[in-house]
């Protein structure tokens, strides 16, 4: 039997193709005796104005090195075609699954001779499920990380073979928080990988305790309410910047705020909440529930992503006027 053991790599975003590029750096596959034969990822999605069909970042870097590329619609649906799939790399040692973006059966998971290993990014038991990242900004939680999870049929629920830890800083944005636990996750994967694939390194089940459940972000947890406290407002902004993007409207357009700060100048809370206490270089500030928000990236529909700076260059904005939760109606 060959020495090196063979990885089949289930992933899809930028996040996943960290990982993959980790894999495939010749040092991380000398240390761990380890070679990616295969990449299952999404299939090419239409993308841009022209609505041009264009490749996952995974399928992109598994292509740049001859590597197989499996895209299901469904796994599920189409268990036949990987199995041939699979049958055809050869035998698998390990599965490897990055922020894939669907359920992978039974049948899949016990494919590889030693399962699959998920990359999460949360510090489980808090945040399984869809959005951690989102989840965790938008709880305010002080930290986040990564975890490699061994899977099992359940959501997340699979025992721990290691964590990393980081701090979630007060301006951290999905993006930028993203960015971070994708690296960190990479790290940590070509670390651990050759404890996993000799079974040197063992699985922690998972606590009972601090269980939660990170939920898909719905379109209607984008749409602002400023009656709620500023600090709630900030993490929602933070949390769902850039994509979907937190919103109000402003004379009847709608406006994406990317960026928020609670004001440390706490004042008595006077006038209604959404009314704009003042826009200038420094920001714009926003009126809320219990104290004020100061907003320093805007989106106004169909423009730019812009600083508070330019943004207040090409709208005019004065103190008193408000911002609405809802637009006008027709």
């Amino acid at each position: 039997m060959s020495s090196i053991r063979r990885i089949l790599f289930f992933g899809t975003p930028t996040f996943s193709a960290k990982s993959l590029s980790t894999l495939l750096d010749p040092k991380i596959s000398e240390i761990s005796s380890s070679k990616v034969v295969g990449v299952v990822t999404q299939p090419d999605r239409p993308a841009g104005r022209g609505h041009k069909l264009l490749p996952s970042p995974v399928k992109e870097l598994a292509l740049s090195h001859n590597l197989p590329v499996l895209q299901p619609n469904s796994l599920r649906k189409e268990l036949s075609a990987f199995k041939e799939f699979a049958q055809a790399l050869g035998p698998i040692d390990l599965g490897i699954v990055v922020a894939f973006g669907q359920i992978l059966p039974k049948e899949v998971l016990e494919l590889p001779r030693r399962g699959c290993v998920n990359v999460h990014a949360s510090l489980l038991p808090r945040w399984r499920g869809a959005a951690p990242i989102q989840r965790a900004i938008m709880s305010a939680d002080p930290q986040s990380g990564v975890c490699l999870m061994q899977m099992d049929e359940g959501l997340d629920t699979g025992a721990v073979y290691a964590q990393a830890e980081l701090d979630i800083d007060a301006k951290d944005t999905f993006s930028s928080l993203h960015d971070r636990l994708a690296d960190l996750g990479a790290s940590l994967l070509g670390e651990r990988l050759a404890g996993i694939l000799s079974g040197s390194l063992p699985a922690v089940p998972q606590s009972g305790d601090g269980v939660t459940y990170a939920k898909k972000v719905s379109s209607a947890e984008a749409e602002l309410k400023f009656q709620l406290p500023a600090a709630q407002l900030s993490a929602t902004i933070r949390g769902l910047s850039p994509h979907p993007g937190a919103y109000c409207f402003l004379k009847g357009q709608r406006l994406k705020l990317l960026m928020a700060q609670e004001s440390p100048h706490r004042e008595p809370d006077k006038a209604t909440p959404g009314t704009i206490l003042r826009a200038d270089a420094s920001g714009i500030e926003i009126q809320c529930g219990t104290g004020s928000i100061v907003c320093s990236e805007l989106q106004l529909e169909g423009k730019k992503r812009l600083s508070a700076t330019d943004f207040l260059r090409g709208t005019q904005i004065t103190a008193g006027e408000r911002l609405e939760d809802s637009p006008p109606p027709s």
